[in-house]
């Protein structure tokens, strides 16, 4: 059931379809990554849906590598996209966790390796930066403050 789940909304992520991306979420979800931090339902759902209509159809999701049973899952998923803010191409590797209650997804990690993917992104400042805590701590407070201005636009 769990790994239906999963690959139900990485398949709605590649048709760039974030209503049906939320479909697989509970209401208790906690989403985390290196940048977004203990999303609730309502946070993590738009934030998709941000990112989504960001990449104006430049997004191209892959995903494999796929284990679990009812209670918790694991994938790799890639994402190839332009940065936003750069322009800059991108080829993020996400290693995913997932645990779920009543068949949806109630807690969702994402992890990648930051100075990798600051890097492609920003360019110099990444390559230069992208280790420190004081860019990965920037970066994650700039993309909270783009979440809540969507929220409040949406």
């Amino acid at each position: 059931m769990s790994k239906t789940t999963l690959e139900k909304f990485y398949r709605s992520f590649q048709n760039l379809d974030p209503k049906s991306m939320a479909e697989c979420y509970h209401k208790d979800i906690i989403f985390n990554d290196p940048v977004f931090k203990n999303l609730n339902y309502k946070e993590a759902t738009s934030m998709w849906e941000m990112l989504i209509k960001r990449s104006k159809g430049n997004l191209n999701i892959d995903f494999h590598s796929i284990m679990g049973d009812d209670e918790m899952a694991q994938c790799i998923w890639e994402a190839d996209y332009e940065f936003s803010k750069t322009g800059n191409p991108v080829h993020n590797i996400i290693h995913s966790t997932m645990e779920f209650k009543d068949g949806l997804i109630v807690k969702h990690t994402d992890e990648f390796d930051f100075w990798r993917w600051s890097k492609m992104a920003l360019g110099l400042t990444g390559v230069l930066m992208g280790w420190s805590p004081y860019l990965k701590n920037r970066v994650s407070k700039v993309a909270r403050m783009s979440l809540e201005k969507y929220l409040r636009e949406n």
